[in-house]
């Protein structure tokens, strides 16, 4: 039988060892997809339910794998959604490829149906490389750079191929002028720096007396080498979001997230250091970092484009972050006074006694801080997290613990709502034996995940365990957005734009043959989450949760206070829950004129 050029793109892709591709079909693509059918399986495909959430998953899959993700879409529509969740990619720089379809070579330019100039819409996305396939022989070349440019740079790619080229019999490049000729593999070098500049690095390091460490999703391979830099430093460590699963929270000198969904302990640590130490973030608010000059800066990062990008670095280290530590650790000096980590540690203690009494404080009908409190102690060995954006991702920074072996991730860079369901499918896929849970806002379920719950009910069967979770904060409001207009805005709640539909969510899995949980005491909470954790099928659990508790910043500044308190006093549609509510959280202190409850 002749092999296609749909056929060759698949077998050259299962040569760079894809096993699996995330996509929908659509007649711009149906030459891959009939190529896919006829290999038997040799590259697994997942139907997720709309193009974006498949991109999600790519990403996904490439967080929680190291390996490459791919998603697959047709021309056209097909094609435009994939962009959402390739930018979640490109920010979190993880490495992704788009396998998408295009209308057939002769009529491009013609105004043709569904016929978008792709390689201009994905020139920004997937600028690292994109081209538009022309004749079969020159199929091999791409497939093998898009794939190693995707792998190498820990960037998005693009292969864009028109439909009649997909069904077209596959020629290999001739040996003449003109001509590429590619091959398959690609290993990661090991980068280290120089040796003087590991030792300019350690000085820093050796001189400072109270020294903060920061580490992000750069430094999720190096948890043992972290550690032991900073047992060696006496530092304290905070995490940046894509880089909570780094640092087990059971180590008393780790403070937590940083930022605005960040620990009081954290930002106590950048405000006080002498010496920091970024280890593979791009964490990207300077000012919960420590001030200009404030302190000697040493980062470690694999992109140069990143180093002393966020503060002023001394000594700017590229390379790998546990090549670059363990070079770097024979040249430090094991600090014997313990002053600053022992202040660290009290930060720390005196904060869980503050998110234990935050997260019991009552709320109508539930504390949405509770939901995530109740999880942390029942999570098993080896679980998968994953967050939606929006006030769910405050309760997932702050309250979540993670242990040793977890994983979790969220959309970093890009902040998107509607990845953790597509983002905990993909994990599921990677990882079909460990327990998988996604924390989600009404407002994301609404928009684009309750569809791919669907998703869940197509393949769960085929999973090695069932334990897959999606939890529900249903307060009817899109509560993160809701929060930045009274504090940063000054502005009441906009109910026109905020207010969204209560809909049964519990009851939606129940339809699609899942198991449905609904709470709206917070009694059940914990029982509920043990309910869920010992379920032989996936479940949707949905907490009815109370829209006015506040996601506190870790350190409130008096212009926020005063535009809270000038949202108050234009009145507020939900004023006496809110003013509750934030009594509770601990900020009464800074609205004059309020009593206290």
């Amino acid at each position: 039988m002749t092999t296609t050029v749909g056929d060759f793109l698949v077998e050259r892709l299962a040569q760079w060892g894809v096993t699996r591709i995330f996509g929908y079909p659509g007649d711009g693509i149906n030459g891959v997809f009939g190529a896919l059918s006829r290999a038997n399986g040799k590259i697994e495909f997942i139907q997720a339910r709309h193009e974006e959430m498949a991109a999600f998953m790519a990403s996904a899959h490439a967080k929680f794998t190291g390996e490459l993700g791919v998603c697959i879409a047709t021309s056209g529509p097909g094609a435009s959604h994939l962009i959402t969740g390739l930018y979640d990619a490109r920010m979190d720089h993880m490495p992704v490829l788009a396998i998408v379809g295009q209308q057939a070579r002769a009529a491009l330019g013609g105004h043709y149906q569904q016929e978008l100039d792709l390689v201009s819409m994905f020139k920004d996305v997937a600028g690292a490389f994109v081209q538009q396939a022309s004749v079969p022989s020159q199929v091999r070349h791409l497939i093998d750079r898009a794939v190693r440019t995707a792998v190498g740079e820990r960037r998005v790619t693009a292969i864009i191929l028109p439909n009649d080229l997909q069904e077209a019999a596959y020629e290999p490049p001739a040996r003449a002028h003109g001509t590429v000729h590619s091959g398959v593999g690609y290993s990661k070098p090991k980068v280290v720096p120089y040796d003087a500049d590991l030792q300019r690095a350690a000085d820093v390091l050796n001189a400072g007396k109270k020294v903060a460490i920061l580490v992000g999703a750069g430094a999720l391979a190096a948890t043992d080498q972290v550690i032991a830099v900073a047992e060696a430093l006496g530092a304290g460590a905070a995490k940046a979001l894509l880089g909570k699963a780094v640092l087990p929270d059971d180590l008393p000198w780790v403070t937590g997230s940083i930022g605005l969904l960040g620990t009081e302990p954290s930002y106590k640590l950048m405000t006080e250091c002498d010496t920091l130490l970024m280890i593979g973030s791009g964490f990207p608010y300077a000012e919960f970092l420590p001030k200009e000059g404030q302190a000697r800066g040493v980062q470690i990062d694999l992109q140069p484009d990143m180093l002393s990008l966020r503060y002023p670095m001394e000594v700017n280290l590229l390379g790998d972050a546990a090549e670059t530590l363990s070079a770097l650790l024979p040249l430090l000096e094991h600090k014997t006074t313990r002053t600053w980590r022992k202040k660290v540690e009290g930060w720390r203690a005196s904060w869980e006694k503050t998110l234990e009494k935050r997260a019991l404080a009552k709320a109508k009908p539930i504390n949405p801080q509770r939901v995530v409190y109740e999880l942390s102690p029942r999570l098993p060995d080896h679980a998968i997290i994953t967050s939606d954006s929006g006030s769910c991702a405050n309760w997932y920074a702050r309250d979540l613990k993670i242990r040793r072996g977890m994983q979790c991730s969220l959309s970093g860079g890009l902040a998107s709502m509607g990845a953790a369901v597509p983002y905990a499918i993909a994990a599921k896929f990677a990882h079909p034996q460990q327990t998988v849970i996604a924390l989600v806002g009404d407002g994301a379920m609404q928009m684009n995940n309750m569809a791919e719950l669907i998703t869940v009910a197509k393949y769960w069967g085929q999973w090695q365990s069932p334990k897959w979770i999606c939890a529900v904060f249903n307060n009817e409001d899109l509560n993160q957005v809701t929060w930045e207009q009274r504090v940063m805005e000054g502005d009441p709640k906009f109910e026109a734009s905020q207010n969204i539909p209560d809909v049964p969510y519990h009851l939606f899995a129940i339809s699609l043959g899942l198991k449905g949980i609904f709470v709206e005491r917070e009694e059940d909470v914990a029982s509920a989450w043990e309910e869920a954790l010992a379920s032989d099928v996936p479940v949707l659990i949905e907490f009815k949760t109370d829209p006015n508790v506040p996601p506190l910043p870790p350190h409130i500044k008096l212009e926020q206070a005063k535009k809270f308190a000038s949202t108050l006093l234009q009145g507020d549609p939900d004023e006496a829950g809110v003013i509750v509510q934030t009594a509770k959280q601990v900020l009464a202190s800074v609205l004059p004129g309020r009593a206290k409850p």
